[in-house]
């Protein structure tokens, strides 16, 4: 048996019966490219060299990690959102797709009046950071409550070289002032109590819970909060983009139109649940 051929087996015999087969050889390419710098060509025709013990056990810690549930991005440390590479770890939740189509949705209705964004809860910075290198005219504003959080999203804007500003601010709390925004856009935390029952341990039992969950009796806690942020601090006719929970969909397009927004528009994500929302300031 060859080192390729070694190393593909020992990753199937150790991981079989905690992942399944596909994903085991999606793991062991990404984990052999960013421990060992062996790329996927160089593992399947053979061309590798004989690993080095620190690169074994390196690959043994990585095995117990994985068989314990921790999610493959925060042992490497590292995730692609939007094309980019991001630095993630235990402070800041993991990027999503279905957080990328977000960040499509406000590329695509950016125009040249889109000066100056804020991004409410920007977690590892990853919408923040992709909003500044596509739209790398506009100053980029990004809050959160956590210190760690705000280290990552610093390193992640550096890491992609963008410039953003951060404020370690908690939005329940937040007093307003007179700085003026063109879009806010927001992916606050929105999971229920009740639905923790529905969720995976390497989500439950790694992410940070203050950034993914609220309270059955007051599930729309932050996105009213933001939404009265929102109402004093949008420009005219600026536009506030929410991620939501997927079962809150009518009632956020109601919340929103109750405060006064117009031109509500409820998205569903690539997956058919609802998932996105935009309103606008009609002054």
């Amino acid at each position: 048996m060859n080192q390729s051929e070694y190393i593909a087996t020992y990753f199937s015999r150790e991981l079989s019966g905690y992942y399944p087969n596909d994903e085991i050889k999606a793991i062991t390419r990404l984990v052999l490219k960013e421990v060992c710098g062996i790329s996927p060509s160089d593992l399947f025709s053979c061309k590798i060299t004989i690993l080095s013990d620190v690169e074994k056990q390196k690959l043994d810690d990585i095995i117990i990690r994985l068989k314990n549930q921790e999610p493959l991005q925060y042992i490497l440390e590292e995730t692609r959102f939007y094309g980019l590479s991001f630095h993630v770890n235990s402070h800041v939740l993991i990027p999503r797709p279905e957080t990328e189509e977000l960040v499509e949705w406000v590329i695509s209705e950016k125009d040249d009046k889109t000066k100056r964004i804020l991004d409410i809860g920007t977690g590892s910075g990853c919408i923040a950071v992709a909003l500044a290198k596509m739209i790398p005219s506009s100053y980029i504003e990004a809050w959160d409550i956590s210190a760690g959080a705000l280290n990552v999203a610093q390193e992640n804007a550096e890491r992609n070289m963008v410039n953003v500003t951060f404020k370690q601010i908690n939005v329940l709390e937040y007093s307003f002032n007179d700085d003026k925004f063109d879009v806010i856009v927001s992916n606050p935390p929105y999971v229920t109590e009740s639905e923790k029952h529905d969720m995976d341990s390497n989500v439950l039992d790694f992410e940070p819970k203050t950034a993914l969950f609220v309270p059955d009796n007051n599930a729309l806690i932050f996105y009213e909060r933001i939404a009265d942020i929102a109402l004093k601090r949008l420009n005219s006719n600026g536009k506030l983009y929410f991620e939501i929970n997927r079962s809150k969909g009518i009632e956020m397009v109601e919340m929103l139109i109750q405060k006064g927004f117009h031109n509500v528009e409820l998205r569903k994500d690539i997956s058919g649940n609802d998932r996105m929302i935009r309103a606008q300031i009609n002054w």
